[in-house]
């Protein structure tokens, strides 16, 4: 799994580090994703599926 954000989509919902926190975190200043793991382990790729999901901005992209 590889993970791709677009900062310049995201509303700063904060689903992501809600559903993947080991993943995903937001910029203090905007609160705008930071992408912390592009390739997550295995036992990550739930949550991170689930935070793509969750994102309202459709900010999150999984290549399997």
């Amino acid at each position: 799994m590889k993970l791709t954000v677009d900062q310049d989509k995201c509303v700063s919902s904060g689903q992501c580090v809600l559903n993947a926190s080991d993943i995903f975190d937001q910029r203090d200043d905007d609160g705008v994703v930071v992408l912390l793991n592009d390739s997550p382990a295995d036992d990550q790729a739930d949550d991170a599926r689930k935070a793509a999901a969750a994102c309202p901005a459709l900010a999150i992209h999984i290549e399997e």
